[in-house]
């Protein structure tokens, strides 16, 4: 039998659920962070934001709390970008995404990164990070200081790459800034725990499946997976979207029908449900992406909108008020203003929780 077509409906529906964007859940943060695949964290503010719109009655304490007791952890994971992730998901993974980090050292760094001894410079950094829980400037001059011929942003770098780091809070807590002190994953979790890369594919269907194999190495920013996951493809579901592409689930995961409304939901920037495919025309169409994804790599704050992403908003602060600001991609009924207007506000209030006057104002993008 053919592996049946799944409709684009069906699958936004289905990513909508997983991503726990249907409706608000009682789930604590660390289970939400587990069911989410991890948070990516590139500023400590939006993984806070991401919770808030996907949990009922979540509050800044409630995220602060994990890191502060080490079950959440704020490192850098998948795609070599600093993500919030359970320490369980951390120490079981980590081994297997590392070499995906040692090619993001000879992406960014090249030439300067040649030749480094990569086993003494974990030697001098290990003890010192577990000791002193530095900033990363700090370790930048111990290494140089070592090694002075060579680049010490690469050094740096290279040791961010092969040995597991962690923030240390405050580090990632909201309202920190991006300032970070590290120390090893080892000194703050204990042993890392073996896993395999058919765990790792589970966990990511489980997140944001059904998706084919080029999706996932776009999650993790990992190639040439095929050969590796062989049998694993054979006990899994198969369907095939509307170009035919073939798209693997888990057995025991449900495809959602196409005439389920989906509500408003804002989501912070970096949002790794914009990011977790190579073709993201599940959740945002084609035609928007470059009003989302800007230069530098950023990705900008989104609005869903019956399903897609279909505006982008900000928050402007001065002394005493906190607007909102919202810009259309297309022209909205009122109904639907009305909708983004309050839970708008809603989130104003959460994120400028001193301000006095919170309000919500309408653009259109040009």
């Amino acid at each position: 039998m053919p592996p049946q077509t799944l409709t684009l409906s069906q699958l936004n529906c289905t990513l909508l659920t997983r991503q726990l964007l249907l409706r608000r859940h009682d789930l604590d943060p660390l289970m939400a962070i587990k069911a989410l695949g991890g948070m990516q964290s590139q500023i400590p503010n939006p993984p806070y934001i991401g919770l808030w719109t996907r949990l009922r009655g979540f509050e800044k304490p409630q995220l602060t709390a994990a890191l502060e007791s080490r079950e959440v952890v704020r490192a850098p994971w998948i795609r070599s970008t600093l993500h919030l992730v359970t320490a369980d998901d951390h120490q079981q993974f980590q081994a297997l995404i590392q070499p995906a980090l040692a090619r993001g050292l000879r992406s960014f760094f090249g030439a300067r990164a040649k030749g480094l001894d990569i086993e003494r410079l974990i030697s001098i950094a290990k003890p010192y990070l577990e000791a002193e829980r530095p900033a990363i400037g700090a370790l930048r001059e111990v290494l140089q200081a070592h090694e002075p011929d060579e680049d010490k942003q690469a050094m740096a770098y290279a040791v961010r790459s092969y040995l597991p780091l962690v923030q240390v809070p405050p580090s990632g807590t909201w309202g920190v800034g991006t300032r970070a002190t590290y120390t090893t994953a080892e000194s703050w979790l204990g042993a890392a725990a073996p896993s395999d890369l058919e765990s790792l594919f589970r966990r990511y269907l489980a997140a944001f499946g059904p998706a084919d194999l080029m999706d996932f190495q776009t999650w993790t920013g990992m190639t040439r997976l095929k050969t590796q996951l062989g049998s694993t493809l054979d006990t899994l579901v198969v369907y095939r979207d509307a170009n035919g592409r073939l798209l693997y689930d888990l057995p025991d995961q449900s495809i959602l029908d196409e005439d389920v409304a989906a509500p408003i939901r804002f989501l912070p920037e970096y949002d790794n449900i914009l990011i977790a495919y190579k073709d993201r025309s599940r959740i945002l169409p084609e035609a928007q992406r470059k009003k989302v994804f800007v230069s530098a790599g950023r990705v900008l704050g989104s609005v869903i909108i019956g399903g897609f992403v279909a505006a982008i908003w900000r928050v402007e602060r001065d002394k005493t008020r906190a607007t909102l600001r919202v810009t259309l991609f297309e022209k909205q009924a009122d109904d639907i203003l009305d909708s983004i207007e309050a839970e708008g506000l809603a989130l104003a209030r959460f994120i400028e929780d001193d301000a006095e006057d919170h309000r919500v104002e309408f653009a259109a993008h040009t």
